[in-house]
């Protein structure tokens, strides 16, 4: 507690002897999340929904804002040797948990070491380190190996698995276990007792939360919250959605089905806006360890086979302006990208073609498995068209429906088909996970250590660490040109383009910060 809290506390003790206690409304934020929270742990998926649920607990050292710049956080900011291989991390004064214990550097390096072996940037960023420990309770120290430019990107990233603070004594948890006590010094408390799975999660104002001075932008600055509590009524039908909005039973939802944007839109009672300036990019990913994905050249004849404009449409409905076709492995628009996969994605598919070409590489009638969320509008749309579009082309499809928590479970699993295993799912991912070849994890090489799907080449991850090394703009963007023809070469997904989804919130609530994700500070009810 704040000592300024205290004396106010204290001050306005005798006051509430003399006068009779009077009850003070609860301001309640009611949303409609993307999808059920069934992980807790936001170090242990890459799931959105769990992210997001993870900004609203935890906190982290350094944010990012709207220009993608490394902003701190939690830190107050840092010094770095004149040879650029010790760093040295202050935090702010005042942080504390939520169980009232105060936030000390060993707590960073514990999350900073379960962070690092969970996120694909943080395990490149710690093979560069020679150490990392507590200078002080305030100071985090670290010493590396070589100069890494990209330290702060990795630390303040928020895509894929953020780097979130936690107590020590839970971020000593096993990386390959979940920690399910939510114990976090972010600006909300997880309310355990009234989380039920798959229907409601609810959030208590942390009042010992100290925000920055600065204005809020996406991750970064003051995280300022002006409610009570927040609630997630979790509604996997889109049209119900659409209609608890609309007669003010819920006050914001995440993800409008596209279809119902027009007539949303024009209802005055309703802010319908983008989620962020970069869109959200769409994508077919491979189980490699499996047949037949685990033969590069039939990765290759799918993905040659897929016409995005089918996909974007099947999301969008018949507006193409509403999407954008994007040849390459990163996100196009941002810089450096360069659509190396247009001569082989721009063709017409010839089915006849493409099953020889299949043959050819081996694929043996195998029964490819496509995971597909039921409670996920603009997922389900694409592993829809997956199974029809294997199946013109000869192969064996299987799509097997499931709700997204039960899909998210799933997909770590390892084994074969046969035995419970899976071939292929749909995910989105925001532009700026897949913003250099660090943080990109669907293209990252690291086999069994990197993201499901389990991809593995070593020339990539020598592209990556040479990357991370380049100390000329100009190196950088030669060796991000190669890790993009390498990936398209490779495969490991297929992109399936870029679209803008649309959330809502009722006029009545103001101070949206537009970000990858929704965030839920800086909100107030007008």
């Amino acid at each position: 507690m704040s000592t300024t809290r205290r004396r106010l506390l204290h001050a306005g003790a005798a006051a509430a002897l003399a006068l009779p206690a009077v009850a003070q409304p609860t301001r309640t934020l009611r949303f409609v999340p993307q999808a059920n929270l069934t992980v807790l742990d936001p170090v242990f998926t890459t799931g959105g929904v769990t992210i997001e649920h993870g900004f609203l607990v935890f906190d982290t050292l350094y944010g990012t804002g709207a220009d993608l710049v490394p902003r701190p956080q939690m830190a107050e900011g840092h010094t770095v040797s004149d040879d650029q291989r010790t760093w040295l991390i202050h935090l702010r004064e005042g942080l504390r948990f939520h169980d009232g214990q105060p936030v000390r550097s060993v707590d960073c390096v514990a999350s900073i070491n379960r962070w690092s072996k969970r996120d694909g940037f943080g395990q490149a960023v710690a093979a560069a380190m020679d150490a990392i420990d507590a200078a002080d309770d305030r100071t985090i120290r670290i010493h590396l190996k070589r100069p890494v430019g990209a330290l702060l990107t990795a630390m303040s990233h928020s895509s894929s698995v953020p780097l979130f603070i936690m107590p020590e004594r839970l971020a000593k948890t096993d990386p390959a276990a979940q920690i399910t006590e939510m114990v976090g010094s972010g600006p909300f408390r997880f309310l355990t007792d009234e989380y039920v799975s798959g229907s409601f999660v609810a959030y208590a104002r942390f009042d010992d939360y100290v925000p920055r001075t600065e204005p809020a932008d996406w991750t970064a600055g003051g995280k300022r919250v002006f409610f009570d509590r927040v609630e997630w009524h979790v509604i996997p039908d889109p049209a119900t959605v659409a209609a608890a909005l609309q007669k003010g039973e819920v006050d914001g939802c995440e993800y409008l089905l596209p279809d119902l944007v027009p007539v949303l839109s024009k209802d005055s009672n309703l802010t319908v806006q983008p989620m962020n300036k970069y869109g959200l990019g769409s994508i077919m990913r491979f189980n490699v360890l499996q047949p037949p994905f685990d033969k590069v050249a039939v990765r290759r004849t799918v993905l040659s086979a897929v016409d995005q404009n089918d996909y974007m449409l099947a999301i969008v409905g018949t507006d193409p302006t509403l999407y954008r076709t994007c040849y390459a492995m990163f996100t196009c628009g941002l810089p450096g990208v360069e659509e190396v996969g247009a001569a082989a994605m721009k063709l017409p598919m010839d089915p006849a073609h493409a099953r020889q070409a299949l043959h050819d590489a081996g694929y043996a009638g195998e029964r490819v498995v496509i995971l597909n969320p039921t409670d996920y509008a603009f997922i389900r749309s694409q592993g829809l068209l997956t199974a029809d579009l294997l199946g013109k082309l000869g192969m064996n499809a299987d799509l097997q429906e499931m709700d997204w928590g039960t899909l998210l479970q799933r997909r770590a699993s390892r084994a074969s088909v046969e035995k419970g295993g899976w071939s292929i799912f749909h995910t989105g991912t925001h532009a700026p996970a897949m913003t250099n070849p660090a943080m990109n994890l669907y293209t990252r090489g690291l086999g069994l250590r990197g993201y499901a799907g389990w991809f593995d080449n070593p020339e990539m991850e020598r592209l990556v660490d040479a990357w991370i090394a380049a100390d000329t703009e100009a190196e950088r963007q030669r060796l991000f040109l190669g890790v993009q023809r390498l990936a398209m070469l490779e495969a490991p997904i297929v992109p399936l383009g870029l679209w803008q989804p649309r959330s809502a919130f009722r006029r009545t609530i103001t101070g949206m910060v537009p970000c990858t994700s929704t965030l839920f500070w800086n909100l107030r009810a007008a």
